[in-house]
């Protein structure tokens, strides 16, 4: 039998029920409105700092208010430190005169809604990303499960250490900051990295798994393309209306990397996790695993098929 026949038996069992998408908008909403607190903490100690000040021009008096000066005239972080201290003096400037001072006694009101609508513009574009994060976080809980359930030894890459850390039976949150899970079954070594550019393919691919243990993990690994056992794409993203482009994607991922070790004589296991899956994507896909050109793929919104694809990948 098929692997994919564990936990499916037709197309339609991976299209995403209008349930799950309505949830998947919630917990997107839910996690905007949880990034947006610090911006909004800001605000009101902007809005305290700045009620010092008599008028528009005093604000260039207060100590330590001349960054939200700057988000509020427009100025994003990358842009701040790409700018010389002139501009942005002339930048303030042109904030007070233009859009301070004609509002009146106002102006601390005016000042906080343009300083959060730079902050809002930042957050959107952090949000772009926030989908694919919030699918890894959910797939990493999945491939623990799956260890910790066979009793199988891991140690898990801290991103923002850059350290490998044994896994252990406590494991609130570690999918926060987790680049890479390693561990050992039957013998064998198995690495798993998140968003690897690999060498052979020159492109950043969703999730990679190697044949190596975490003490083997480096650039030079990357460049022997016997080491990579299978590669994934796993698209977050829950509005139907991108669902198309996001398989177009995949696909077109995936097909590089099927031509680039197919030149070797490789053919390392292909597979792809969605979380919205539309009628015609999953027909497209059904085809795929039917003839062997994916071999697994999954719903991100169903716990069981998720919970099967990482037994799978934790027993390549």
């Amino acid at each position: 039998m098929s692997i994919y026949r564990r936990h499916l038996s037709r197309s339609v069992d991976l299209v995403t029920d209008a349930a799950d998408i309505r949830a998947g908008f919630v917990t997107l909403a839910l996690e905007r409105n949880r990034r947006a607190t610090p911006f909004v903490e800001q605000a009101r100690a902007l809005k305290v700092l700045a009620q010092r000040a008599k008028n528009p021009i005093d604000l260039l008096n207060i100590e330590g208010i001349r960054p939200a000066l700057l988000t509020a005239a427009g100025f994003s972080e990358k842009a701040t430190n790409y700018t010389e201290e002139a501009d942005k003096t002339e930048a303030i400037q042109g904030l007070i005169e233009n859009f301070l001072e004609p509002t009146g006694s106002d102006f601390v009101e005016e000042l906080v809604y343009r300083f959060l609508l730079t902050r809002g513009d930042s957050l959107g574009g952090s949000m772009r990303n926030v989908a694919g994060k919030l699918a890894e976080r959910k797939l990493t809980r999945a491939l623990i499960s799956a260890l910790t359930l066979t009793e199988t030894e891991y140690r898990w890459l801290n991103a923002a250490s850059k350290t490998w850390i044994p896994g252990t039976t406590d494991v609130t949150d570690i999918e926060l900051n987790l680049k890479a899970l390693s561990w050992e079954r039957n013998g064998e070594s198995r690495t798993l990295i998140y968003n690897l550019t690999v060498p052979l393919v020159r492109k950043n691919i969703d999730m990679c798994l190697l044949n190596c243990d975490s003490s083997e993990v480096k650039s030079a690994t990357y460049r022997i393309p016997e080491r990579f056992l299978a590669f994934g794409e796993l698209k977050g993203g829950i509005d139907p209306a991108g669902a198309d482009e996001h398989w177009k994607t995949a696909q077109t991922a995936l097909s590089r990397i099927r031509d680039a070790f197919g030149d070797k004589n490789l053919s390392p296991s292909l597979f792809f996790i969605g979380a919205v899956i539309v009628e015609n994507m999953a027909q497209e896909i059904w085809q795929q695993l039917e003839a062997g050109t994916l071999k697994n793929a999954a719903n991100l919104t169903n716990a069981e098929q998720v919970a099967s694809l990482s037994q799978w990948l934790v027993e390549l």
